[in-house]
């Protein structure tokens, strides 16, 4: 008798909007889907670059069953941690789920490193089929990198997208280094900063928070981020830059202090300020050695991050 549980592959990679922003994953993959499943959207052939998707799903494959017990013994053969994404069915994928392994979802201290285990993501095509990746570009639970937050220190929420930011990378500053944090008020990207023990030189024409102008390793400059040139300031380790202007803007601005050489490494919010211009996102992207990414703190934007492997005093 045929084993209805043998993986069928799909030929296919798997891409996951963040909540919300569906139809930009579509606009920027282009090309007609083979399905949607919810946010998941599949499209034929190898994965391609897609910054609106928080997890892309590799190899995928269909696998057919005729019972709960069945299904949950044709993904444990295939490995031990998987995630349920919820789209159909929901009490039947349950019961699968049940019967996996439980994979701990408690947010995570910071600084942190990713979880080194793997960890699948499946969902139901059918009352008796599942499709399931094995291998997912992210080590969290659909991409969605969850913090113990901290509700008394930062003057805003913003701090989450930096926290996210160096876990992605896994590359953060340390002591001793100099950090510039362009749009820096309120200051929660500064207080980050000077966290994990870096001098930090925060910019903005906007005032910072009383206590974040306090800590002892900051130094505050009232002006444009725009108006600031690299020779003023020397080497940095890392240019931080969390501005609210237009996209093209910003590449000009990155593209000064790349050409200066006095910048090691740079985590910058793409932010949008009217329709997606995913032209502008690609141009980021061709930037050597740059990442576009989604980042599950991000709302209508995106966050570019280039790290050169040198972290500079």
């Amino acid at each position: 008798m045929q084993d209805l549980t043998v993986p069928e592959p799909l030929g296919a990679t798997g891409y996951l909007a963040p909540e919300g922003f569906l139809d930009d994953l579509l606009a920027e993959l282009a090309e007609p889907p083979l399905a949607v499943h919810d946010r998941l959207v599949l499209m034929p052939g190898p994965p391609r670059p897609a910054a609106w998707a928080e997890n892309v799903w590799h190899d995928p494959v269909r696998i057919r069953f005729a019972s709960i017990g069945e299904a949950a013994r044709a993904l444990r053969a295939v490995q031990r941690n998987w995630a349920l994404l919820a789209v159909r069915h929901h009490r039947r994928a349950s019961l699968i789920q049940e019967r996996l392994p439980h994979v701990s979802a408690k947010p995570l201290p910071f600084p942190a490193e990713a979880p080194p285990a793997p960890l699948g993501s499946w969902l139901m095509e059918d009352a008796n089929a599942l499709i399931a990746s094995a291998r997912c570009s992210s080590p969290f639970r659909h991409g969605e990198l969850r913090f113990v937050e901290n509700r008394e220190a930062p003057p805003n929420r913003a701090y989450l997208k930096l926290w996210e930011a160096f876990v992605r990378a896994g590359r953060h500053p340390g002591p001793g280094e100099t950090c510039l944090d362009l749009g820096s008020s309120p200051g929660g990207w500064t207080w980050v900063l000077h966290e994990l023990g870096a001098r930090v030189i925060s910019v903005d024409k906007a005032p910072l928070d009383p206590s974040i102008a306090a800590l002892p390793r900051v130094e505050f400059r009232r002006q444009s981020a725009f108006a600031l040139r690299p020779a003023e300031v020397g080497p940095v380790g890392w240019l931080c830059s969390d501005v609210i202007c237009y996209p093209e803007r910003l590449l000009r601005l990155v593209r000064e202090w790349i050409d200066s050489g006095l910048v090691g490494n740079f985590v910058c919010t793409i932010k949008f300020q009217g329709p997606t211009d995913h032209a502008m996102a690609a141009a980021f992207r061709e930037i050597p050695g740059s990442e576009v990414v989604h980042l599950h703190h991000n709302k209508h934007e995106l966050t570019w991050i280039r790290i050169d492997g040198r972290l500079r005093p």
